[in-house]
């Protein structure tokens, strides 16, 4: 449910941030069905898909050491901290050994990794992460909290509601990684380059947010997948 304005934490409170909070005001009816669509989809995918989950998370176990599950403090409604699941498909503690932003041929990531990732697979776990509402399955992309602190006032209108699954700044950018591919200080290049540019797309569904667009970027995200 949306916070009235005044309750929102300290960030939010600029000029910028209320002009998309005034838009999701008069939508309401629209949040509320989100969560319970949320509710209903998730239970209803982690029930079909239980199986292949759990052959998923074999399949990480057995061909490389570490963790199932890759844990990872990221950023959700209000500037709130949640912890992500995915599967892992990075070596065991690939945070210590580069930066937090994956470029394209990234050694650290795994063979059985690079599948899961082609097709969006690892993201399976983040049903649970919905289902809990720390997420949704549309909405913008969760970042750590290291880039939420480089955000300008405007992007923190993005927290006004939960991190997604999808959204269109990951369907424009999907290969993020291959822009970065050449990068020298990929931190850098994704804070000043990449950041702006997704933030842009993140504020354009906020104006356009509706249950329909919602259905439309869920099944755009699955063309995508499948015709990657």
């Amino acid at each position: 449910m949306l916070l009235s304005f005044d309750e929102l934490p300290e960030e939010f409170q600029n000029d910028d941030v209320k002009k998309y909070y005034d838009i999701l005001k008069n939508k309401k009816s629209s949040i509320i069905i989100k969560r319970s669509f949320d509710i209903s989809l998730s239970i209803l995918f982690i029930i079909i898909l239980l199986i292949p989950i759990i052959i998923l998370a074999l399949a990480v176990k057995l061909t490389s050491r570490g963790p199932i599950l890759y844990k990872q403090t990221r950023v959700t409604t209000y500037n709130r901290e949640f912890t992500i699941y995915k599967f892992r498909t990075m070596v065991d503690n690939a945070d210590k050994m580069g930066t937090l932003v994956t470029s394209h041929g990234d050694n650290r990531i795994t063979e059985i990794g690079h599948f899961l990732r082609k097709y969006r697979l690892d993201e399976l776990p983040q049903l649970f992460n919905v289902l809990k509402g720390e997420m949704s399955f549309v909405g913008t992309r969760p970042e750590v909290p290291k880039y939420v602190k480089c955000y300008t006032p405007a992007m923190y209108a993005t927290l006004l509601m939960p991190a997604g699954i999808t959204s269109l700044a990951s369907i424009k950018f999907k290969n993020e990684d291959r822009m970065l591919e050449t990068s020298t200080n990929i931190d850098e290049d994704y804070v000043d380059i990449i950041l702006p540019k997704k933030m842009h797309y993140n504020l354009l569904y906020i104006k356009s947010f509706g249950f329909r667009n919602d259905l439309y970027l869920m099944l755009k995200t699955v063309k995508e997948v499948a015709f990657h």
